[in-house]
């Protein structure tokens, strides 16, 4: 897919919304040009669940009308965004990637899409998701497979692929996506964009059976940090929907701070226990020099981490599945993926007892991460330990060992849902030897989503510069 980058839709989402209120260009416009590339990008990829062709055109004509007529607007004022499928939205299907979920239409939409919307942000479409947003591969059996922009015979990584296409496609400056164990994470670095996982409670989860779930997150896949900045301005804040959101106010001024020089970093290549791919672990290690470099300390780390902690977050996650979709299993069994029915069959067969046992292992990795937090300001390691795999295999195919004992793993992303209350964000960083993206995990202090998009902003200024340097000579 080649698109002229020219356009208004390509400008950051505040200059987007800057233009429309100024009459320089119309959200109309905008909103066209976003429909032709979501078309485009359903085409090749398989990106859209939904698009709102009609509705989204009609909202962009409200918000040129509302500009005429000297109105109030938000200040993301014409801005198009898409929403995940696991995302309920008012008057559009909303199938959680599951023949299980029927037909079904919302009336009601998620407080976090409502907030984009209060915003002035207007909703062009809804973006593929595995079933109940299970998977690090986003295929479901009612929508089939979402494919790679940078290789189309790659997986766009799950469950939030569908969101990351349409950000890497151009088609919207940020989308919305879920994130319970990497779900934002991973499709941003194997699709190249910036994905935030913000600390727990920072948008209100309103969206799960339960408000009580402790793994559970919105965040924004972008096409920048300045982009990424402006979903959690809009969505972050406290709400009784959620009894677990945070009584903090996002304070956006505090991540315009980019400046590396005199910040300390621990680089884990492995977090202790993952085979990562030599072409993974050399673009990891080129950014921290380039980061080294620019005045950071940075200084690699060993931590006492073993395979138990992935292992371990498995186990609450088929708890999580069996618990919440665990009902729809009699009735469409058949109709399920293969993978969702054994997930949900090991939920069920889990014990109490060892399942409130697996907080004891959750204490122990905080208590690892608050001793390196007391010299460190984040924690730097890859977001997955290889590129984009083919779009045929399976998170299946990620739980050996190899000889050396070490995870053979995908991700490198669920550990952190273990300790929500730390924000974690995956910046692109390049490309690795097989011309694939490659994301650079930054997770920071207990709620300091500031600090850690802070510290992104630098690291993404950082490779442009560098970038743009390798350009002119």
């Amino acid at each position: 897919m080649t698109q002229d980058h020219s356009l208004p839709l390509d400008l950051p989402a505040n200059e987007i919304a800057s233009g429309v209120r100024g009459g320089r260009f119309s959200a109309v416009d905008v909103m066209r040009e976003s429909l032709k590339r979501a078309h485009a990008a359903q085409d090749f990829f398989n990106a859209f669940a939904l698009i709102r062709e009609e509705a989204a055109l009609a909202a962009a004509r409200e918000a040129d009308e509302a500009v005429r007529a000297g109105r109030p607007t938000g200040f993301l004022h014409g801005v198009p965004f898409a929403a995940k499928d696991l995302t309920p939205t008012a008057g559009d299907l909303t199938t959680l990637g599951s023949w299980s979920s029927g037909d079904v239409v919302p009336t009601e939409t998620a407080l976090c899409v409502r907030r984009l919307q209060q915003a002035g942000a207007i909703l062009m479409g809804k973006t593929t998701t595995p079933e109940f947003a299970h998977s690090s591969f986003t295929w479901s059996p009612r929508f089939g497979a979402t494919r790679n922009p940078w290789d189309p015979s790659r997986t766009s990584g799950g469950s939030s692929g569908g969101s990351a296409v349409a950000v890497a496609t151009g088609v919207v400056p940020f989308a919305e996506g879920s994130d319970m164990g990497g779900s934002v994470r991973i499709p941003a670095s194997f699709c190249g964009v910036v994905g935030l996982k913000p600390s727990l409670g920072r948008i209100p989860m309103t969206i799960l059976p339960s408000v009580f779930d402790d793994i559970s997150h919105f965040g924004p896949l972008a096409r920048t940090v300045d982009d990424a900045v402006a979903f959690l301005q809009a969505t972050a804040g406290p709400s009784d929907e959620d009894i677990l959101s945070l009584p903090l106010t996002f304070a956006p001024e505090r991540t315009h701070d980019g400046n590396l020089r005199g910040k300390r970093f621990a680089l884990s290549i492995d977090l202790g226990f993952y085979a990562v791919e030599p072409q993974v672990e050399s673009a990891i290690r080129r950014a921290a020099a380039a980061m080294a470099e620019a005045g950071a300390v940075v200084e690699e780390v060993a931590l006492p981490w073993t395979r138990a902690l992935v292992d371990e977050w498995y186990e609450i996650w088929c708890v999580f599945m069996s618990a919440y979709f665990g009902d729809r299993l009699d009735a469409f069994r058949e109709r399920m993926d293969p993978a969702m029915v054994e997930i949900m069959r090991r939920g069920f067969a889990k014990d109490a007892t060892s399942y409130k046992r697996i907080e004891l292992l959750r204490t122990a990795m905080w208590r690892d991460m608050a001793r390196l937090f007391e010299t460190y300001d984040a924690l730097l390691c890859p977001t997955c330990a290889v590129t984009a795999p083919p779009v045929a295999m399976k998170d299946g195919d990620y739980f050996g060992e190899d000889a050396a004992g070490r995870l053979i793993g995908l991700d490198m992303t669920c550990p952190f849902n273990l300790t929500p209350q730390c924000p974690a964000i995956s910046v692109p960083i390049g490309q690795a030897d097989d011309g694939l993206p490659v994301g650079l995990q930054i997770v920071g202090r207990r709620f300091q989503d500031e600090a850690v998009l802070g510290v992104a902003r630098g690291v993404e200024r950082l490779l442009a510069d560098s970038a743009g340097r390798s350009e002119a000579r």
